[in-house]
């Protein structure tokens, strides 16, 4: 488990060490929204060298002011692309280890139906808008689901990104306050949320579709018929450019 906050990453530990009787579950601290913060666990992981079988890239924000971290991203950025994509890249040479069963799942959401790949990444042109950005960012992960499956095809690792559907979570109460109180007690629980993020990790390889987009243990498409976002995906070699800059990664 990969946490920001000691406190709530203890708390969910000992949550799930009492309730399953597993006491192989490990926290480890790190604010993904921090390239450094990432490198840092990055470094401190591959120590151990230890194969990677599953990386599940579930941190993500809303936020609906712009907000900037002290490394000078935009927030939503911050997290939900250059943060996912820094750990990824980060984690590829255990998940090599662990090939040809190695898998990275990208909890993506159906939100980036109305948004094309864009290169304005942080948001710097126009009324900063926090769930257009939101959108937007998970466009970008569903692009970048593709790239990777593209760049690794010979390492033996598949990647798959995933709309968990709208589930009744503190963080959508919080970042969609109304949208949360109109729908509630019709939005899904987050265990109904995880489903498909456990059957995607559990699930034989061959039986799934390397850079593909999934809802409800089934494939899904990434593009609505007249949202005309399809080819906007082109954008993405650049884009891994910048984000390769960005991380500082060779």
């Amino acid at each position: 488990m990969v946490c920001r906050s000691k406190e709530k990453g203890e708390t969910a530990l000992s949550a799930i060490r009492s309730k399953t009787g597993n006491e192989n579950v490990h926290l480890e601290l790190c604010d993904l929204s921090s390239i450094t913060e990432i490198k840092s666990f990055a470094n401190r992981f591959s120590l151990k060298n230890k194969p990677v079988h599953v990386l599940v890239n579930n941190a993500g924000v809303l936020e609906n002011n712009r907000l900037i971290t002290s490394e000078g991203f935009e927030l939503n950025f911050a997290v939900n692309v250059l943060g996912t994509y820094t750990i990824t890249e980060s984690m590829v040479p255990l998940l090599e280890k662990a090939a040809p069963d190695a898998r990275v799942i990208t909890v993506s959401s159906g939100g980036m139906y109305t948004a094309h790949l864009t290169d304005d990444l942080e948001f710097n042109s126009g009324s900063f808008d926090g769930m257009e950005q939101y959108a937007r960012n998970k466009r970008v992960q569903v692009a970048l689901t593709e790239k990777w499956s593209e760049m690794y095809k010979e390492k033996g690792i598949g990647f798959y990104s995933m709309h968990p559907g709208w589930a009744e979570t503190p963080g959508v109460a919080k970042s969609m306050p109304s949208f949360n109180e109109r729908f509630a007690g019709n939005l899904r629980t987050s265990e109904e949320g995880a489903d498909t993020v456990l059957w995607l990790a559990l699930q034989p390889k061959e039986k799934l579709v390397s850079g593909s987009f999934y809802f409800d243990r089934a494939e899904a498409p990434k593009h609505l018929k007249f949202a005309a976002t399809a080819a906007s995906h082109a954008r993405i070699d650049p884009i891994v450019d910048v984000l390769r800059s960005m991380a500082n990664l060779r």
